[in-house]
């Protein structure tokens, strides 16, 4: 499958990831200690609802610009953000508490081998360079974990939880 198929597939891992989480995360964070802060469901669903629509903003936004764009480096740093947080925090955070972090069924089945497939896709057919993605994937990445915190503040500012 070529890049373009992958970034739509990688959208759509994305999207049961979040739902998976949607649904048991908020529950499951009131017990994990270090591993999660305490999310009410409300404000973790507006921030996963956002994070999916942003996952299919930066495929659309590849496929105007093409290759070698900021699109292209935006949607293989989300999914960069998406593979390592495979193991940190879900596959981690199973072994170490000897119980199901939610996420992590979708993490291991879906996500690993889709942004494997779609970075190798993006770097095969041209879409982004080792050298640009080397600097610009952990940027990305830094840039989705700040986003979390502020993505649950508007949850709660617009939703009116916690």
């Amino acid at each position: 499958m070529n890049f373009t198929g992958l970034a739509w597939l990688f959208v759509v891992a994305v999207a049961i990831h979040n739902t998976e989480e949607a649904i048991w995360l908020p529950e499951w964070s009131q017990t994990a200690g270090r591993w999660e802060h305490r999310v009410d469901k409300r404000e973790f669903r507006f921030a996963a609802t956002i994070l999916t629509i942003l996952a299919a903003g930066t495929v659309l936004l590849a496929e105007w610009e093409g290759k070698r764009s900021i699109g292209a480096y935006l949607l293989c740093g989300y999914a960069l953000a998406m593979l390592i947080n495979v193991a940190v925090p879900h596959v981690l955070a199973t072994l170490i508490l000897r119980r199901y972090a939610p996420g992590t069924a979708s993490a291991v089945l879906f996500n690993l081998p889709l942004t494997m497939l779609l970075i190798r896709a993006a770097l095969a057919e041209g879409y982004i360079s080792v050298g640009e993605f080397i600097w610009a994937g952990p940027i990305v990445v830094l840039v989705i974990i700040a986003t979390i915190p502020l993505l649950l503040w508007a949850g709660r500012a617009t939703l009116g939880t916690g």
